[in-house]
Parts: C-alpha cells; sequence; structure tokens
C-alpha cells in the first residue's frame, strides 16, 4: 500500500490535446499526441492505443490527464515524454481521463 505523501510525488497535469498522427511503427495500433501542458510544461508528445475509441479528429482539441514526471520511453522511435491516462472500457480499450469542465492548461491534480 503507498502512503499519501507516495501519490503527492505524481505530477498529474492538464493538458490539451493539440496534434494527433497515427503511429504506424508501434507494435499496437496507435497515435502519436502533442500535448499542451500549459506554460510551465510545454508542449510534449505521448503515445497512446486510442484507435478502436477514438477517431484523430475526436482527439485534437480534447483535454486530458497526464503523468508528467514519468521517466521519458522510447516507444519505436518516438520519445513518450509524458503517459496519458485512461481507463479500460468493457473490451479493455482505452477510455481517456477528461475533466468535464474546462481548466487551465497546466493544472494540477490533488
Amino acid at each position: 500500500m503507498i502512503t499519501f505523501d507516495d501519490f503527492q510525488k505524481l505530477d498529474i497535469r492538464v493538458g490539451k490535446i493539440v496534434e494527433v498522427e497515427n503511429f504506424p511503427e508501434a507494435r499496437k495500433l496507435s497515435y502519436r499526441l502533442k500535448i499542451d501542458l500549459g506554460d510551465e510544461i510545454g508542449i510534449k508528445e505521448s503515445c497512446a492505443q486510442l484507435t478502436q475509441n477514438y477517431n484523430i479528429e475526436d482527439l485534437v482539441g480534447k483535454n486530458v490527464l497526464c503523468v508528467a514526471n514519468f521517466p521519458s520511453r522510447q516507444i519505436e522511435p518516438v520519445l513518450s515524454e509524458v503517459l496519458t491516462l485512461g481507463v479500460p472500457d468493457e473490451n479493455n480499450q482505452c477510455i481517456l481521463i477528461s475533466p468535464d469542465k474546462d481548466v487551465p492548461l497546466g493544472g494540477r491534480l490533488y
């Protein structure tokens, strides 16, 4: 079991997806995302297996939650800089976690 102090070490921020591309080099169908996490952090890249539930047009402009302080991870030719958070649907496919109101970019989850 983790402590509250452990939880506070996670830097989970609100970002807006500003660009989406297909990611054909990935082993599983995925998108490359550019996410604006506000002035403090800037635009970061992420890779996510979202093709089953989202079209590119659905994603551009969508607010999402991201872990901003994990180490970057090399996924094929892409360096994924943040982890975009989601939960599984009934088919174990990702549904993004998104605030239900407009909030400032870069806002930290607490």
